[in-house]
């Protein structure tokens, strides 16, 4: 996955770009404890040149939930319980298994999902606006991490862009719509029983 993922906007709203993006960053991440949206996600390698793209809905909840759904033009999951992260793909009736803590760490997804120390993990930096976002660049204090850098757009406190280049000169770029920041999610959304006769792959 890259990721590679917010109810009432008014209550995180940030007038205009009166705020930078570091700024939207850390008030999102203080405020918004849980979210729901789309998505549309696609890849375009080191030439330019871009893949199909992707649909689907998501949803987070602090600490270290979240749903990664999939829909068109095929069907995958990805579901984080807190504990395990589940990568579920029906076309090869397949599911692989990863503890949180060694699938997220560095990732994106703890950078809008998670809820330890951003300092700790990555260097922040603003950027220039653009495309009428405010933008910030995150890049991971790790050195396999997996990517050299995302840049998050956002707008009213809101992420609305990521853009991820990671170790092969690919770049996903990733829009979020719809969000409802703090809804009240069902207990069981970030919860996943394997289908039977599915494979379970469990890494380490």
């Amino acid at each position: 996955m890259k990721w590679l993922a917010a109810g009432s906007l008014a209550l995180v709203c940030l007038p205009g770009h009166a705020a930078d993006a570091r700024a939207q960053l850390e008030r999102f991440v203080a405020e918004v404890q849980s979210a729901t949206g789309s998505f549309t996600q696609q890849v375009a390698d080191d030439r330019g040149s871009l893949r199909q793209s992707q649909t689907g809905e998501f949803a987070f909840q602090r600490p270290g939930l979240f749903r990664w759904q999939t829909l068109k033009p095929y069907a995958q999951l990805v579901v984080s319980d807190g504990k395990l992260l589940r990568q579920y793909d029906p076309d090869l009736a397949q599911v692989t298994e990863r503890p949180v803590g060694q699938s997220i760490g560095a990732s994106p997804a703890a950078i809008l999902f998670g809820s330890g120390s951003l300092e700790e993990a990555f260097e922040l930096s603003n950027q220039a606006d653009r495309d009428g976002l405010a933008w910030l660049r995150a890049k991971p204090r790790s050195g396999d991490a997996g990517f050299a850098h995302v840049d998050i757009g956002f707008a009213n406190g809101m992420p609305r862009r990521l853009e991820l280049l990671d170790a092969f000169g690919q770049t996903t770029r990733i829009g979020l719509s719809d969000i409802q920041a703090n809804p009240k999610l069902a207990p069981d959304i970030f919860s996943f029983e394997v289908p039977a006769d599915v494979d379970v792959v469990r890494m380490q």
